[in-house]
């Protein structure tokens, strides 16, 4: 199952998002306030709990949110949409998962993984493109196999085949969006997308 979160505010700074001549800091601020936005939609069900309050005039009958949250940028460009979700859960844990994609065989290959183990936590998998969806998968097939079974995944821009691939090998998990282009080129790129996210983000290139 996939969300693609259509609020007008996420689309107007998509566009800016998207343009080319967006620098790498304006396109970073710009990250993480769609984060903010879809994570925000995202959040929507998580559970909570009833506690009392004491404001300055009398006891508030109130709600906080009772699962704990465990963020998972895949590495790198996922670090670029880390502080648009701590500004929304800052009690959030942060765990980290690094994939990159062999350039030959277009696969993914894990080169770190350091992430907190609590089953009964939500895990919320993180990286701007989902395009191929084979680091998202790949990441999320790490994390069953430690005993996770709560998890989403939130990106910026995703497209239908790398949605088919998480969804077919991951049914249970619900993919958060701002946008579902087109489809990948012969590059694997998404189109129309963003470019490289990573070196947007950074300012690699």
């Amino acid at each position: 199952m996939h969300v693609e979160v259509k609020h007008p505010c996420i689309q107007h700074k998509l566009a800016i998002l998207r343009d080319a001549e967006t620098g790498h800091k304006r396109f970073r601020e710009l990250a993480t306030e769609i984060t903010m936005f879809v994570c925000y939609d995202a959040l929507k069900h998580v559970e909570v709990e009833n506690v009392s309050v004491e404001t300055p005039v009398a006891t508030a009958q109130c709600q906080k949110i009772a699962n704990d949250i465990v963020v998972v940028p895949i590495l790198r460009a996922g670090v670029g949409m880390l502080d648009g979700i701590l500004g929304l859960v800052p009690t959030a844990r942060v765990g980290f998962m690094g994939m990159y994609r062999d350039e030959a065989t277009k696969k993914p290959v894990e080169y770190y993984n350091k992430v907190p183990a609590n089953r009964d936590a939500l895990y919320i998998v993180i990286d701007p493109m989902l395009a191929t969806g084979g680091s998202t998968t790949a990441a999320l097939d790490i994390l069953k196999k430690n005993g996770v079974e709560k998890v989403i995944v939130v990106c910026i821009v995703t497209c239908p085949e790398g949605i088919e691939r998480v969804e077919q090998s991951h049914p249970d998990v619900t993919i958060y969006t701002a946008a579902v282009d087109e489809r990948l080129n012969e590059k694997k790129y998404i189109v129309p997308g963003l470019g490289d996210a990573g070196d947007r983000l950074f300012g690699t290139r």
